[in-house]
Formats: structure tokens, sequence, C-alpha cells
């Protein structure tokens, strides 16, 4: 990857968010980034999936916990040479898996149903929203390529990684670089 700009793209899946936010810690080094690469599509910019011809380096934050973010995982490792887990979500699962020990038809039925300030709820049902599962970590979906862990990972961690892969190396994460907040 070296010597090149290269495309990148990112997206979230069942988490908070916060490792998009860590990215952005990078601060003024961000002005470094985009003169090395193209951003294509992240919730930073926008929210379109990567161009069907693909994209360098794809990072996915979160886990996967519904048939929506299960065709995103899919998409973006078909359309990534480099697919990163970022964050403990995508990496072990993290705290969206705690819906597990509950199972999917109590969390429904607690969330739309059973909450104090529901009057009259349903579940609701519709083809157009996704079919809930059991919350997992992206690698048991789809291939990864770089894990970097943390809750978020720290903003210096996500900068290594990425400026590895730019001079061409898969970066090495031990050390400062696996030390969580």
């Amino acid at each position: 990857m070296a010597d090149q700009k290269v495309t990148v793209a990112s997206d979230w899946l069942a988490g908070c968010a916060g490792c998009h936010m860590s990215l952005l810690d990078i601060d003024e080094r961000i002005v470094d980034l985009v003169q090395l690469v193209t951003l294509t599509s992240t919730p930073v910019t926008d929210l379109k999936h990567p161009a069907k011809e693909g994209v360098t380096v794809g990072i996915l934050e979160g886990g996967v916990n519904n048939s929506t973010t299960e065709s995103v995982a899919k998409m973006f490792r078909e359309r990534s040479k480099v697919l990163i887990a970022l964050g403990d979500c995508a990496v072990f699962g993290g705290v969206p898996t705690m819906r597990n020990a509950c199972g999917i038809k109590e969390a429904l039925q607690r969330a739309y149903v059973e909450t104090e300030s529901t009057v009259d709820g349903q579940v609701p049902h519709h083809e157009d929203i996704a079919v809930m599962q059991d919350c997992r970590a992206i690698d048991q979906v789809v291939p990864i390529d770089v894990y970097l862990p943390g809750c978020p990972p720290s903003a210096d961690a996500i900068w290594y990684v990425l400026t590895e892969l730019l001079a061409g190396r898969m970066p090495e994460l031990k050390g400062k670089y696996l030390d969580w907040h």
C-alpha cells in the first residue's frame, strides 16, 4: 500500500460509535490522513456503502446482532482488501452481547411492551425491519485481517494501525497500542 493513495471505508454495527469518535480524536493528524487516503464512505462523512469495486481498507466497529449488520459485515469483507475489527464490540462482541443472556424475544418484549413509559406497546414486525440475532464478534461472520481491541481503542493505536497499513506493513499490536481505557 506504500506510495499510493488508498481508499478507506468504515461503518458501525451494533455498538455505540465510540470507536469512530476515537478515530476523530487523532485530531490534527486527520489532515495528514486525508492527504494520504480517500475516505469513500464512513459514518463521519456519510452512510453510503463502499463502491462495488472495493476499497483498500475497510473498518468495522460494533458487533453483528441482526440481519442488516450481518449483511454489512459480509459486504465489507467482499469489498475490502484489508478488514479491521475496531474496538471490543467488533473484536469480542462487547457490551451488546449482554443481550444474549436474556434472549431476543425477551429483550424485544421488554424494550417495546414492558417499559414503564410504554402505552399499548407491541413488538414491531415488518419485512423492512432487520431480523434480530444473538450478538457476536465480526470474525464469527467473516474473516478479519487486523484486530484492534479497546473500548474504544486509543487515537494513537488507531493512528498506528492506519499508518502501518499505509506504509505497506501489517501492524503488530503490542505494548502501548493495546493499553485499554
